[in-house]
């Protein structure tokens, strides 16, 4: 890069993350029907857990007891939430999966600032939901429930990722205790992806790599930068356009095409989390990278 990111806009490495986020989730989508959910989160895992130690080296010492129960809990709701997320790419589209899994952070946000406006805009979403599940054109019994059920799974983690990132943050330095949790993640996913192993070949693990610096490394690292220099209205907005990302990326990478009313889904969803993350959001923001 010939600009250094102290120079680079706040929103341009919001909206960078949010691409790279959003398109290593879409590379994802092309391992897991080789190596499972369970392999392809293992090896991002790994691969981002090395590469996050490397760069933070945390003290494994001097920490409180409360410290470390904090940095489990993070880890044990990281792990779980991109294993979800993973699992429910094997059932729907990636847009699909992003925009329901975004109900987490969405509610959540929602339930904190209490708003009559956030309250509706929920309710719009709720119907967003809907159309993009196909729940009003698809019989209930051809509907993908457990695709469904794991992009909600992964919402509910997401949202209490995001809380206990905040408790994490406040417990350890820097990217210290994301590198803890990292290593957490890890150790929970490892049973669902330790017999994938013998499949991870040449192809398998430059992917993996892939996976780990677009979805974990470089994202963390460009919001930890903006965060610094951002209001939480403007991070907000943006951050509500991962849906809409991740059907780019799914029409690009995995040729994946939504229908019109799952667009029209899409539409509310993101209009819903604009309002509510946006013009609703406090003044310190969150720190929200999702999966």
């Amino acid at each position: 890069m010939s600009r250094r990111p102290s120079t680079v806009p706040a929103p341009l490495l919001v909206l960078a993350g949010i691409v790279s986020v959003q398109f290593g989730g879409a590379l994802a989508a092309t391992l897991v029907p080789e190596i499972g959910a369970g392999g392809s989160v293992v090896m991002r895992l790994l691969f981002a857990t090395v590469i996050l130690l490397a760069i933070a080296r945390p003290r494994w010492r001097g920490h409180s007891r409360r410290a470390w129960a904090t940095v489990v809990a993070f880890g044990v709701a990281l792990g779980l939430m991109n294993f979800a997320f993973y699992g429910s790419l094997a059932h729907l589209d990636i847009g699909v999966a992003v925009t329901i899994e975004f109900l987490g952070p969405l509610l959540l946000a929602a339930a904190l600032s209490r708003r009559a406006l956030d309250l509706v805009a929920v309710l719009v979403a709720g119907i967003g939901v809907l159309l993009i599940s196909e729940a009003f054109s698809v019989p209930l019994d051809e509907l993908s429930w457990t695709g469904l059920g794991l992009a909600a799974t992964a919402g509910a983690c997401w949202a209490a990722y995001i809380i206990l990132s905040g408790r994490t943050g406040a417990e350890f330095d820097k990217l210290e205790g994301l590198a803890l949790a990292m290593v957490v993640a890890t150790v929970v996913t490892l049973p669902f992806g330790v017999a994938s192993v013998p499949q991870w070949d040449g192809s398998v693990l430059a992917r993996g790599l892939g996976i780990a610096l677009l979805s974990s490394v470089l994202p963390y690292s460009l919001e930890l930068v903006a965060l610094r220099r951002l209001s939480a209205q403007v991070f907000g907005i943006l951050l509500s356009l991962e849906p809409a990302v991740a059907a780019l990326a799914g029409l690009l990478i995995l040729g994946q095409r939504l229908q019109p009313m799952q667009l029209v889904g899409m539409a509310c969803v993101v209009t819903a989390s604009a309002i509510v993350l946006g013009l609703g959001a406090r003044k310190d923001p969150a720190e929200s990278t999702g999966s």
